[in-house]
């Protein structure tokens, strides 16, 4: 097999295909990650000061827009958060659902403009120094390459790269929040799931994410929060209804109590069975 460009490249290139609203540009090495204007630099996000603030004044503004009033100071920073690690989560979760492979991505090696025009989900630049891979892929013999025994230690390696990106990220975000320990990495938790969930739909491959989620995140890997969560309900005619139960809660109810998400932790199940009725229709 032809040695591939990039360990993550066509990986990427897929993502973005069905999620058109977002970019992602991978750097050679040695190349700075970009500052100013819009972007914000993951590890200046991580320090929680005037980095942090300037990201958070999106969210702020959002929800004086849509809402016409403005949201509590912990929901702001929670939506920031959610707005931050979905689509972050995906640079870690998508090459190892695709191809196998899980990139090492530190705050160090990763920027974000999520104002860039004409991208609703915004830019992402990463820089990829290394990855961890099985053996046999063509990858292996990249530079910066890591091969490793098997499945369940390649699955300890996604958990670990994520681990080392969001840690700083949560204790930045964590004060603004009012949230510490086991609520923030049950947030974690929920965008490592829910962001791949949603893109393998895109893919047609939700329940083979599923299984792999589930062994991804049996439920005794700290500092994860829980399993992944997937069951079904039945609705009124008998048919199967695909949901999870979130671990933590995104704080939206405080905006609209009537539009609460089908997985919040907050909705009872004839509500969840409504709201998966009008979303399968639409």
């Amino acid at each position: 097999m032809p040695l591939p460009s990039s360990a993550t490249a066509d990986a990427y290139a897929r993502l973005t295909e069905v999620i058109p609203g977002l970019a992602i540009t991978e750097l050679p090495l040695g190349r700075p990650l970009p500052t100013g204007g819009g972007w914000a630099q993951a590890a200046a996000l991580a320090e929680g000061g005037a980095g942090l603030e300037a990201f958070l004044a999106w969210d702020d503004a959002q929800v004086r827009r849509d809402h016409g009033r403005a949201g509590r100071p912990d929901v702001i920073a929670t939506f920031g958060l959610h707005r931050y690690a979905w689509p972050v989560c995906l640079l870690f979760t998508v090459p190892w659902f695709l191809h196998r492979r899980v990139p090492r991505l530190p705050v160090t090696h990763v920027s974000y403009d999520r104002t860039a025009a004409g991208l609703d989900m915004g830019h992402l630049v990463v820089r990829t120094e290394s990855f961890a891979c099985l053996p046999g892929d063509p990858a292996a013999a990249l530079p910066g390459a890591r091969t490793v025994a098997g499945e369940e230690a390649l699955r300890a390696e996604l958990r670990a790269a994520v681990a080392e990106h969001m840690e700083p990220l949560l204790a930045g975000f964590g004060p603004r929040m009012r949230r510490r320990g086991r609520a923030l990495w049950g947030m974690a938790t929920d965008e490592v799931v829910e962001s791949l969930w949603y893109v393998a739909d895109l893919f047609g491959e939700q329940p083979r994410a599923e299984r792999e989620l589930e062994a991804l995140l049996p439920g005794t890997t700290k500092p994860y929060v829980g399993t992944a969560g997937f069951r079904a309900l039945t609705g009124p005619d008998g048919e199967s209804l695909p949901t999870r139960d979130r671990v933590s809660c995104c704080m939206y109810y405080t905006l609209d109590a009537l539009d609460a998400c089908p997985t919040c932790p907050r909705t009872c199940e004839a509500e969840r069975v409504d709201k998966l009725l009008a979303a399968a229709a639409s």
